[in-house]
């Protein structure tokens, strides 16, 4: 069934109304989800299309517009993510918002893409250093916008220190929202203090961790926001990411979720590894995945509830046994 596309969409893209429909595809929980088929000069176009209402569809789809179009500037060559084209309010309704990216045809299998793996397209961003935001003199940690990992809008204050962010802007964050949603929580609340306060500067303090530069991290790589596909229906089909939260960080905060998860293979791991060494001090690495996963397991407990407590206690015990003390 085509739905009317809303003017404001047709104006951002410079679409004719009359060659242009728009078919429900897929789906999301934060959003309705379309394809957008159009005749522009001669060419059929495709983009996909997400429609959301209030704040909340606002914030995530201008964190996600960023967020797209920052991992694709890094080397558009790479054919990594899907373009964004436009977001914004729409005209039939002020509440309501729109994303405009590339189509993504995921699963095709044609011929004539760039041949590059997941690893080696990931190790590209994460070994190109971060641009320098208007107003400062150097790269810093954070990101223009907020963004949403889930529905969870991230703060993403532009902070010299990666310890500082990573602390404040992650962890004690976070943790407000788990207890805004879940209630009281004096043993976790005292973990996540102690490690914010004591364990970050520990492992991630600029005098101690070595060689570590602000670089775009997509924050949000579980195995669900990778696939094979084609993009907006032109090239082969390629390694691709999408669904982005993304901040100006470490490279290791990625790898965090990526173990979270699992889904990704030996094979990339002994790639990627190959390609962005193991920051200094080395044999801290496990740890350093450790504590940024750990920001996953309170983002899922402040989302889900439940069991993703026990997993955060767990892995705050360990780091507090080894370094809080």
């Amino acid at each position: 069934m085509h739905s009317k596309v809303d003017p404001a969409i047709l104006e951002a893209l410079g679409l004719e109304p009359t060659s242009s429909k728009l078919v429900s595809h897929g789906g999301s929980g934060f959003s309705s989800t379309f394809k957008l088929i159009a005749d522009k000069d001669g060419e059929q176009l495709t983009y996909f299309v997400k429609t959301g209402h209030g704040h909340e569809a606002e914030v995530m789809f201008r964190g996600e517009h960023t967020s797209l179009n920052a991992l694709y500037s890094v080397d558009p060559s790479l054919n990594f993510v899907p373009r964004s084209h436009a977001h914004g309010p729409m005209q039939s309704s002020s509440s309501k918002f729109f994303l405009v990216t590339d189509f993504l045809d995921l699963g095709s299998s044609a011929p004539g893409g760039t041949g590059l793996s997941l690893a080696a397209k990931l190790a590209k961003v994460h070994t190109t250093p971060a641009p320098i935001p208007p107003g400062f003199s150097k790269p810093m940690y954070g990101f223009p916008v907020p963004t949403c990992c889930g529905s969870t809008e991230q703060d993403n204050t532009w902070t010299e220190s990666w310890a500082e962010f990573y602390a404040e802007r992650r962890l004690r964050s976070i943790l407000r929202e788990g207890l805004r949603k879940n209630g009281p929580d004096g043993e976790l609340s005292a973990a996540v203090e102690k490690v914010a306060s004591v364990v970050v500067p520990r492992l991630l303090g600029g005098d101690h961790l070595k060689g570590v530069f602000p670089v775009v991290v997509h924050g949000d790589l579980w195995s669900g926001n990778h696939g094979r596909g084609k993009i907006g229906g032109k090239g082969g089909a390629e390694e691709v990411v999408y669904d982005p939260a993304c901040v100006y960080g470490h490279s290791e905060y990625e790898l965090g979720i990526m173990r979270m998860f699992g889904g990704f293979g030996s094979a990339f791991w002994r790639e990627y590894e190959r390609l962005v060494p193991k920051a200094e001090p080395k044999e801290e690495f496990e740890d350093r995945v450790a504590l940024y996963e750990l920001y996953h397991h309170l983002n899922h407990f402040a989302l889900f509830g439940g069991g993703y407590r026990s997993g955060a206690m767990s892995i705050m015990r360990k780091l507090i046994a080894k370094y809080g003390q």
